[in-house]
């Protein structure tokens, strides 16, 4: 590939400032010293415009599949109204049998860093990160330069507002302007949720009732979706999500607990006796009598266990627990599929709904999650296993709306945090519910949302700047997760 001039400056900023994109110019100049600055195409081929510095999705419909032609969506992608955002399709190669590498995100613009031609585009395929290509088929190229949408998250690390439909359902309308005029373009049933991303006050819905009312009685608020509807702001109520989060495993040591009882009690260590040995002291008998607790825990606070025997755990220097009422992450061997020495990896324990992430065997980080609640059904259990994440998505609609042998039916918007590894079955927060340590889920591992993002930023393959998705690469597979 020879050079196109223009645009250095920009270019070489923005790999400055991401690493994924400084991969892509790492992997050129490393193949010839000389190779200058991108982009680059083949020789013979007609340069691009000097003024083209990025490459931003088609405003309009060609791009959300990536082929007008096919029938299915990626991964991530979801039925919107008009004035829902799309992204960008990406492919592994300059070639759509290639499969695909990713979703850039709504608003993004990415690196234009090489032009190539290829088939199943009618134009040139441009590489706008590592094995990541779009086709101008569906692209078009543009004079600002490499940016993305600011994702700006609350303290549960959440970039959106989670509403749910009140019991009596709600309306939703493609624009303000509907629903003033009343004429819904979709029911949504009690308990859906939705993601929201503005509030507006406008008129309400026409009616007999209203028409008589002042000016002022007839102003309602209403909340648009990121699906691009807007639904009256009396018809839903906010969603709580939960502030949990795990904890950092620094020293290796994996001797922290979280309690799971509304409140338990903590008994002092009894006294030792002139023979009671150093060791037979500092540990509580079986046979000890409980006694009076002379304190308490809570749920969700942590504790470090410094021993056990039998029914109870040492918790400190002097007090001792009832091991039912904590829930307790082991230690577990690596997968025998873990290609690494320092590979990182994720263990689910179904049996005491924990996850310990892993850097080879050294344990980095622990939390409670909520595995699949069998009870409801062999289908809802987790399936056991060792998978590879196959993709990763900032956000995802989830749902059964299509199976209509279930009840009740739920939607769910914009769960954030996704790592799909069985088929559907994959990790991912949570806004609808804080029962961690317990089974709660459909079959998804359910995380915090807190800790679902660090999660997210732990495993492979990783997200470069401006994207919404990521499929793994030869380079970059996907982080094993066992569940057992």
């Amino acid at each position: 590939m020879k050079r196109r001039g223009g645009a250095r400056a920009d270019l070489a900023a923005f790999a400055a400032s991401t690493p994924m994109a400084a991969l892509v110019l790492s992997l050129a100049t490393s193949a010839r010293g000389d190779v200058p600055l991108p982009p680059w195409i083949d020789d013979g081929d007609v340069p691009p415009p000097a003024w083209a510095q990025s490459v931003a999705r088609r405003p309009d419909d060609s791009g959300l599949f990536g082929n007008p032609d096919e029938a299915e969506a990626p991964a991530g992608a979801s039925r919107a109204g008009p004035e829902a955002p799309a992204g960008l399709v990406l492919f592994a190669e300059p070639n759509r049998a290639g499969g695909r590498r990713g979703v850039s995100a709504p608003g993004a613009t990415l690196p234009f860093f090489a032009a190539k031609r290829g088939s199943g585009c009618t134009g040139s395929w441009w590489l706008v990160g590592p094995l990541a290509w779009a086709c101008s088929d569906d692209a078009v190229l543009s004079t600002e330069a490499p940016s993305f949408p600011s994702r700006v998250l609350d303290g549960a690390g959440l970039a959106t507002q989670y509403m749910f439909v009140r019991s009596g359902g709600a309306s939703a309308y493609a624009s303000l302007e509907s629903a003033q005029d009343g004429e819904a373009d979709e029911e949504l049933e009690g308990g859906w949720a939705v993601a929201t991303v503005d509030q507006r006050a406008a008129g309400a819905p026409t009616t007999r009732e209203n028409a008589r009312a002042s000016p002022r009685a007839n102003t309602r608020a209403w909340v648009r979706t990121t699906k691009g509807l807007w639904l009256s702001q009396q018809d839903v109520t906010p969603a709580r999500p939960s502030l949990f989060q795990g904890e950092k495993v620094d020293d290796g040591r994996l001797d922290v607990a979280w309690v799971l009882s509304d409140r338990a009690p903590v008994w002092p260590l009894p006294a030792a006796s002139p023979k009671d040995t150093a060791s037979a002291k500092d540990k509580p008998s079986p046979k000890d009598k409980p006694g009076k607790p002379v304190d308490a825990r809570v749920r969700f606070q942590v504790v470090h266990v410094s021993g056990e025997s039998g029914p109870r755990v040492q918790i400190g220097d002097s007090a001792w627990m009832l091991a039912t009422d904590l829930a307790r992450p082991r230690l577990a061997a690596p997968p025998a599929a873990l290609t690494g020495r320092d590979e990182r990896w994720i263990d689910v324990d179904t049996v005491n709904q924990t996850l310990v992430a892993y850097q080879g065997t050294r344990p980095v980080y622990a939390t409670l999650v909520s595995t699949g609640l069998a009870a409801r059904g062999a289908g809802d259990a987790t399936p056991l296993g060792t998978h590879r994440v196959w993709v990763k998505l900032l956000a995802s609609d989830m749902g059964n709306l299509e199976k209509e042998d279930r009840d009740p039916h739920y939607s769910l918007e914009d769960v954030p945090y996704v790592q799909f590894f069985d088929d559907a079955v994959g990790l991912h927060g949570t806004y609808w519910h804080g029962d961690f340590g317990h089974p709660h889920s459909h079959g998804c591992v359910n995380l915090s949302p807190l800790d679902a993002r660090w999660m997210f930023d732990f495993t492979a393959p990783h997200l470069p700047a401006g994207w919404a998705a990521a499929y793994p690469t030869s380079i970059e597979p996907g982080s094993l997760v066992r569940v057992r």
